[in-house]
């Protein structure tokens, strides 16, 4: 983006969050999720980062919460009462290290001290002689609302602090700061109350925490039973680290987090995060992340603020479950039944903890129901195993270079007229899908790219969820697009897309079968690919279509043993345009054609034919044909009088018996293996 449209990027994200925090803070409610609000912000400080000659003081990323509500007690805060910015992935986390350290001018100890961050509302306590006087709720970081008699309904709230010994003397004047939250027990307690006496139902733990520390009879809130985390003090206790804080707050009486922990890397950051993930449902309360917060007190103090934020200091999230992201591209699939699927194709993004780059429209209905157009900015969601759904275009964002998107009138796999069928768009040849599907299927089989792992089941659910519409397509797939298929985990993704990737080169006379040329089998490709007269290491797409498309058809019939049908199909396939076009998006996915000499000149098989039938015990089907071609011999896949041997394994199908009618030789595995020695 340019300059102006950075501005202008930046001046809409800032209106839109503050549309959303001004919705959630004042009137308590939420028009999107706090997951997607996250999103936005993050994109914010990473454009304001980036461009700070556009930072302004009424940007999100300069203050925080919201205006006070009017019906409490406004409180002034003695000391700002900060948040913490966003990280999302490893790479943030270190860009966050450096910038630290580029601010302090030198490297420091890889010391954090790491807490769950709890899905609550934060407040802060005053403690006179030990003596509980004010809590009050973070409000916009200035100034907060006294919900001091609610905050004493919590037990685990002190009202008076305990002495720890006798070395240790309670500060006079003393401010914590910690974090109000419900359990998940509670709040499916008290929405059952709710949903029976006809009351609100809050839609999570978090909204019910901000919605119970607001009453105004503080009955209502200690019958919400509320519970509290302490995780800061104001004051300076005495301890040098952030951990010895931790430690003082627990003998004064607070109850604080038994699950933080001191790690002594980022690596270990990682994994301490990466753990709370995967067993954050064990947990009682909601966390949506972990602090990782420098421990050296004097370092941390050194550091200092940077907008909202203490610099060293930053919220590491998990991965949401909803996000915004944007449509780089609306294509469309063709179903193995024949319908038509757009497809958004993603900046890729981090969703329900797995990676995407695309996610199923279903038909043209939904784009026209949401607004949608190429470029636009989204909310994508994810929940559990659902595949990942568009859910809100969040039109305040757009530029004005987004373009709207319009069904195609032909198939874009077979060219034949669309038709309308309900809410669905399908080619109108009936036999497209299922012509398109068995040329997947023989794309990938043993004989052609051997992708392993890849079976007729595995294609049938690729296309009918969108994700490919022919062969190519398989090469541009991502885990995350697997992996958040239901029936799917990140492992078996993995392993599919690695076998994908590792099948990327193949033999020349493997890769002219693949194409599925009608009558083009195993041994007339054989044929096609010794005709090919640069026999390099590699062989380029391009070179490929240009040799084949300038030989002539006298040029293919002059090959042995291809009759004149099977040279007008081969003729015919090269200079269709859309299988030109099919070879071009194979170049790109970087498939790379290995050239070979598939005959020996000479050998003691040389001459020969020979037909194969049934299995043999010693050797594949594959490894069977190349013996016979490096010493020599031809293959064919018809018997004939002109056939000199019929090799014969187990169970060997019609070809046997025909060739006992015609008088052929047949041979068994241990004759076939001793014509090789």
């Amino acid at each position: 983006m340019d300059k102006k449209a950075v501005k202008e990027r930046i001046e809409n994200l800032k209106k839109i969050i503050n549309q959303c925090r001004s919705s959630r803070l004042v009137l308590n409610r939420e028009e999107i999720s706090p997951e997607a609000e996250d999103a936005l912000k993050k994109e914010l400080f990473d454009l304001e980062l980036q461009y700070r000659e556009f930072i302004t003081a009424d940007s999100p990323t300069q203050r925080v919460g919201g205006a006070p509500l009017k019906k409490f007690k406004k409180v002034q805060r003695e000391k700002p009462m900060l948040s913490f910015n966003d990280a999302f992935s490893e790479k943030d986390m270190e860009d966050w290290l450096t910038r630290v350290e580029n601010y302090l001018g030198r490297k420091i100890k890889q010391d954090f001290y790491c807490e769950l961050k709890i899905d609550g509302l934060a407040i802060e306590l005053i403690y006179e002689d030990g003596i509980l006087t004010q809590g009050s709720t973070r409000g916009n970081g200035f100034i907060g609302e006294d919900i001091t008699q609610n905050l004493k309904t919590i037990e685990a709230i002190p009202l008076s602090l305990q002495i720890p010994d006798d070395k240790f003397q309670i500060p006079k004047h003393l401010i914590v700061r910690g974090e109000v939250f419900l359990t998940k027990k509670e709040f499916k307690r008290i929405n059952k109350e709710q949903r029976k006496n006809g009351g609100k139902i809050f839609a999570n733990p978090r909204n019910m925490a901000a919605g119970s520390v607001r009453q105004l009879d503080s009955k209502i809130t200690a019958s919400r039973k509320l519970d509290s985390f302490i995780y800061d003090a104001v004051n300076d206790l005495a301890g040098v680290t952030h951990e010895e804080k931790h430690q003082m707050l627990k003998n004064l009486g607070f109850k604080t987090n038994p699950d933080n922990r001191l790690v002594t890397s980022l690596k270990e950051t990682f994994a301490f995060r990466d753990y709370w993930e995967k067993h954050r449902e064990k947990l009682p309360y909601e966390i949506d992340g972990v602090v990782a917060i420098v421990n050296n007190n004097r370092i941390f103090d050194e550091a200092g603020t940077i907008g909202k934020a203490p610099r060293a200091a930053i919220a590491y999230k998990f991965s949401p479950k909803e996000t915004t992201t944007i449509v780089e591209d609306i294509k469309i699939q063709v179903g193995r039944t024949g319908a038509l699927t757009p497809v958004a194709i993603l900046k890729p993004v981090e969703v329900g903890g797995t990676k995407i780059s695309r996610a199923t429209l279903h038909n043209y209905d939904q784009i026209q129901k949401l607004g949608l157009k190429t470029g636009d900015t989204v909310i994508i969601s994810r929940a559990g195993d659902v595949i990942p759904q568009i859910t809100k275009v969040l039109k305040e964002l757009r530029g004005g270079n987004e373009k709207e998107f319009k069904m195609p009138h032909r198939c874009p796999v077979d060219s034949s007229r669309v038709i309308r069928e309900g809410a669905f768009n399908r080619c109108s040849n009936p036999k497209c899908g299922a012509r398109n599907r068995e040329l997947i299927r023989h794309f990938v089989s043993r004989g052609c790219f051997n992708i392993e792992g890849v079976g007729p089941k595995i294609i049938d659910r690729f296309l009918d969820e969108g994700l490919i519409s022919d062969a190519a397509d398989l090469f541009q797939l991502k885990e995350g697009d697997i992996a958040s298929l239901t029936g799917f985990g990140e492992k078996s993704a993995e392993n599919i897309i690695n076998e994908i990737r590792n099948k990327k080169t193949l033999p020349l006379n493997r890769f002219i079968y693949s194409l599925g040329i009608l009558q083009v089998g195993e041994e007339t490709a054989n044929l096609l690919a010794q005709k090919f007269k640069n026999q390099n290491s590699k062989i380029k797409i391009k070179e490929f279509i240009n040799f084949y498309k300038n030989l002539s058809l006298e040029n293919l019939r002059e090959i042995p043993d291809i009759g004149p049908k099977v040279a007008q199909n081969i003729y015919q396939w090269v200079r269709n345009e859309r299988n030109m076009k099919f070879l071009e998006r194979l170049e790109k996915t970087g498939i790379q054609i290995q050239g070979q000499k598939l005959k020996a000149g000479r050998g003691n098989l040389a001459g020969k034919t020979f037909v194969l039938t049934g299995g043999l015990a010693s050797m594949t089907r594959e490894q069977v044909k190349e013996k016979i071609h490096q010493r020599g011999g031809d293959i064919s896949e018809s018997i004939s009088k002109k056939t000199d041997y019929v090799v014969a394994g187990s169970e060997p199908g019609s070809k046997y018996k025909k060739a006992k009618k015609l008088g052929v030789k047949t041979i068994d595995e241990k004759e076939f293996l001793a014509m090789l020695k």
